[in-house]
């Protein structure tokens, strides 16, 4: 079988890719899985001082596998009973991690993206939230992350149409730090990992976790909403194979096609 995450060790960086191209990475069973698995490796690995995490071409990440979903196969999410609310798609690291966007990143994959440290993009980037289009709620942190990223009137304007912005309105929003050309998006990425790792180990480690500290000061109530926000809608709204087919015809019909 195909390794859905797979990782590279390149000098001081791990490299995480996730490896469905196909798919455009879509978040199934074993991605959600192996991801925070090859996170927390990452983390325990004493060679590794930056993480970069990436996407196969063409996309970043589609976001949940709606095809798994509506087969019945619902390991790629977490059950009603189990849910206690926003979490974190991996455990916090004491390294930072680079999100290099190389193409779409939409409703789960964006949360991906938004957990990142910051995040430097080709320019076939693209960014959505088609939460609302599909009928649920966020559980990785989008709204706080989001709002904080690019301010409360843009995420509100994302989030409520689920209409896609482009790498340069990313930019310019403040979502992402840089835009490069497609093909020159891994080396930049590895040249800004590089300059991390460069530097002394427990100053960028100190100073990577005083800005988590500031970002938990801000944003811990706004987890707690999201989190009891996603557990009353999941639990208010439970749909079937059927139903989620339906809105993934619909989410196509509107433009998730063009990832």
């Amino acid at each position: 079988m195909q390794d859905h995450v797979t990782v590279e060790t390149v000098g001081r960086v791990a490299v995480i890719t996730l490896n469905r191209p196909q798919q455009r990475n879509a978040i199934n069973a074993a991605i959600r899985s192996g991801l925070p698995k090859a996170m927390s490796a990452a983390e325990r690995d004493d060679s590794v001082a930056v993480v970069v995490l990436t996407g196969a071409d063409p996309a970043f990440c589609a976001g949940l596998d709606l095809v798994e979903l509506g087969s019945g196969d619902n390991r790629s999410a977490v059950s009603i009973d189990d849910w206690k609310g926003s979490v974190r798609p991996w455990a916090p690291l004491t390294k930072p991690v680079i999100g290099a966007i190389n193409g779409a990143a939409v409703t789960g994959g964006f949360e991906l993206a938004l957990n990142c440290d910051f995040l430097i993009a080709s320019e076939h980037a693209r960014f959505a939230d088609t939460h609302a289009r599909v009928g649920v709620m966020p559980g990785w942190g989008l709204t706080p992350l989001l709002a904080d990223a690019v301010g409360v009137r843009r995420a509100r304007q994302m989030s409520l149409s689920g209409n896609y912005i482009d790498a340069h309105t990313a930019l310019t929003w403040g979502l992402v730090n840089e835009v490069v050309p497609h093909g020159e998006l891994m080396a930049r990425t590895m040249a800004v990992a590089a300059d991390i790792a460069g530097n002394d180990r427990a100053g960028v480690e100190r100073m990577l976790a005083t800005y988590a500290e500031q970002e938990r000061a801000r944003l811990a109530h706004s987890w707690i909403i999201e989190g009891d926000a996603s557990t009353a809608f999941r639990r208010q709204h439970r749909y079937g194979a059927e139903t989620v087919e339906q809105r993934r015809a619909s989410i196509i019909e509107r433009g998730r096609s063009q990832i």
